[in-house]
């Protein structure tokens, strides 16, 4: 009896028979943390608007791949309405803008808060309904260091839109926390990701843009997609059961 509990013990996931759904899941913090999911027993529906890097999780047990543009409203609600219940919404979804106050036109704005805020704002709202119908839900959502945590020579409206995320996870927090629903968001430092890489190649000297980044990490190295993907894995679990309306800083020490 004593074997069997322990190789029970050994086989259950940490997630076992969770419901996930999480955005921007093709590449990067998104990808690394649908992986890990599964991993852990969760059944997990992957969703980006592109199809062509999601296609790249199809086949992995546990996973579920749905090409969704989270900015969309009728997309997100046509993606609630595919489920009974969710325990756990991941809104990973986000673009990185370059540039100080004088660098960001207002079309860069609207298109930082667009797909950083609004889309947050979009999917809590179609997914938070099915949560309070059984008092019972889980909601993680991504900013930054870069937010009001620290400022961040230019970041501005990148900065910004994470501030407004913290807010926004602190009051669903605090509006839901009597009903059963928890609300966190993730704060990293600077992650080793496509979208990084991207950024460094699109730079006039991406050789000296990657020093800089560099230089910044006073822990010697960049975080990586898989680190901050087990930090999801707790906030998912029963683990982080009694944390809610946090900042779940990673980032090694940058903001000190």
């Amino acid at each position: 009896f004593f074997l069997q509990c322990m190789f029970l013990l050994k086989t259950m996931g940490r997630l076992d028979g969770k419901v996930i759904v999480l955005s921007a899941a093709a590449q990067g913090i998104g990808k690394a943390s649908a992986i890990a999911f599964a991993k852990e027993g969760a059944q997990v529906t992957a969703t980006d608007i592109n199809g062509e890097k999601l296609k790249e999780l199809d086949g992995i047990p546990g996973i579920k791949t749905k090409v969704v543009d989270v900015t969309k409203k009728d997309q997100v609600g046509a993606l609630a309405k595919d489920f009974d219940y969710v325990d756990v919404l991941f809104n990973v979804a986000g673009f990185v803008h370059h540039g100080s106050i004088l660098e960001c036109e207002e079309s860069d704005w609207d298109f930082t808060m667009n797909v950083n805020v609004r889309s947050m704002y979009l999917m809590i709202k179609a997914f938070l309904p099915k949560m309070l119908a059984r008092k019972s839900g889980n909601i993680i959502n991504m900013a930054s260091v870069a937010s009001s945590i620290k400022g961040v020579v230019n970041r501005c409206v990148y900065s910004t839109s994470k501030a407004a995320i913290i807010g926004l996870t602190k009051s669903v927090a605090a509006d839901f926390l009597e009903q059963g629903i928890r609300c966190n968001c993730i704060c990293p430092g600077t992650v080793d990701t496509p979208s990084l890489r991207q950024r460094i190649q699109d730079r006039p000297d991406p050789e000296q843009a990657f020093k800089d980044f560099m230089a910044r990490q006073k822990s010697g190295r960049l975080c990586t997609a898989e680190e901050v993907a087990h930090l999801s894995v707790y906030l998912a679990s029963d683990e982080s059961a009694y944390v809610t309306g946090t900042e779940a800083i990673i980032d090694g020490g940058w903001r000190l």
